[in-house]
């Protein structure tokens, strides 16, 4: 039995009352303290039938006009459902959901409350999969998502675009209808934002699109013949490639030349949505990013030469080895060249594109024409700065296991 329930139930009372006023103080930090003790309280005792009344409580705190008990309340509420199975909480899922929407609606004139509401809304998206069942609640939730994604309040946008991506791990089958009317346009949009954190959650968008859809693809791929598709694969990723692929491209070019080498940034989460494009639509990447390969690659400027290796480098795993055989075969010596670039950001890319290059079929590269110097600048790059010793350790890794 959890420490917490052998304490007798009049302290257990008390503690709970003293948790639930403190929701109500001016001190943010109070309230903060209080939102998660609560959470960890339900987390013990609504699994055993105990405390029923908590999520009422929180959401009449909710309909109340203070502003900060509304904020303390919903954060509450986002706290319990992120840390609870969401089958204890299906008989409240629909009044938590109308407390949420109500308090992330453009008419919510606090746009603490929206965030709060939004954020919310985010941990109770699993809790809600019969409201996505239904239509017209469905409507309403996107409705007020895409809105959100509007907002005048950088954190609300930047939870809205967050939102989306979970809707889309969760609920890829009902997106239809919303990719056309509104999240194409939204989210390729919200890529281009000036605020990193915005930007970095529309891009994350399409990379779980292309999860989604290489999860579909090799479900169709495993499946007994004669047996009937359990979902659909409305190939949201090749429809769009017109307007999502101009953009990553764009992405890749702002890089951060004093940002740590481990930190996430949004040219760093354009070339991982670019690598997972390649693979979901594989030969079809080919064509649209070579030339913005050959435009870049010998550019002045050095965050146009490491975007287009970057690029380069992300679209070999997906398309059939004999399309890349003559590309690889064109690229190798500049990217050879590359190796012994000035900037450091531009030989590290050129490293991890040969180690890219090294772990295709052995076919795609003309040993005879190649091999020499390949190994030969992989030698001297063993000498450099340790980020590219790391990339040139894992390209003669992948070069020797083929060749042994």
């Amino acid at each position: 039995m959890p420490i917490w329930l052998q304490v007798d139930e009049g302290t257990r009372s008390q503690v709970k009352q003293g948790v639930l006023v403190t929701l109500g103080s001016d001190n943010r930090q109070a309230t903060m303290a209080a939102a998660q003790a609560i959470s960890a309280i339900t987390a013990t005792e609504l699994p055993q039938g105990q405390w029923q009344d908590v999520i009422t409580t929180l959401l009449q705190n909710v309909s109340t006009t203070s502003t900060g008990l509304k904020i303390a309340s919903l954060q509450t509420i986002g706290f319990i459902c992120e840390s609870i199975n969401p089958d204890i909480l299906a008989t409240q899922s629909n009044l938590i959901l109308t407390a949420v929407i109500q308090g992330a609606t453009a008419e919510e004139p606090s746009q603490e409350v929206r965030y709060a509401a939004i954020t919310a809304l985010l941990n109770s998206l699993e809790f809600v999969r019969q409201n996505f069942e239904n239509e017209g609640e469905r409507n309403v939730i996107m409705q007020t998502v895409c809105e959100a994604t509007q907002s005048p309040d950088s954190n609300v946008q930047a939870a809205a675009f967050e939102c989306l991506v979970r809707i889309m791990q969760l609920y890829y089958d009902k997106m239809r209808f919303y990719m056309e009317k509104a999240l194409y346009g939204l989210t390729v949009i919200g890529m281009k934002h000036e605020d990193e954190k915005i930007a970095l959650q529309a891009i994350e968008f399409w990379s779980t699109v292309c999860d989604e859809e290489i999860e579909l693809q090799i479900e169709e791929e495993t499946r007994e013949p004669g047996q009937p598709a359990e979902r659909d694969n409305y190939q949201f990723a090749k429809t769009t490639l017109p307007q999502v692929l101009p953009t990553l491209l764009f992405l890749l070019t702002k890089q951060d030349e004093d940002a740590d080498e481990d930190e996430w940034n949004v040219s760093m989460a354009a070339a991982t949505c670019l690598s997972l494009l390649a693979q979901t639509i594989g030969n079809d990447i080919v064509a649209p990013v070579i030339p913005f390969v050959e435009q870049n690659i010998r550019n002045p400027d050095w965050h146009h030469r490491e975007a287009a290796v970057m690029a380069f480098g992300s679209i070999l795993d997906g398309p059939d080895p004999n399309v890349l055989t003559p590309l690889v075969s064109q690229a190798l010596p500049v990217l050879i060249e590359m190796v012994k670039d000035q900037v450091v950001q531009v030989k590290d890319s050129a490293a991890w594109t040969l180690g890219r290059v090294c772990d295709l079929p052995i076919e795609c590269i003309q040993l005879d024409v190649h091999l020499h110097s390949m190994i030969s600048a992989l030698v001297a790059g063993l000498e450099d700065s340790p980020r590219i010793v790391a990339n040139c350790c894992w390209a003669v890794m992948n070069l020797t296991e083929q060749l042994g």
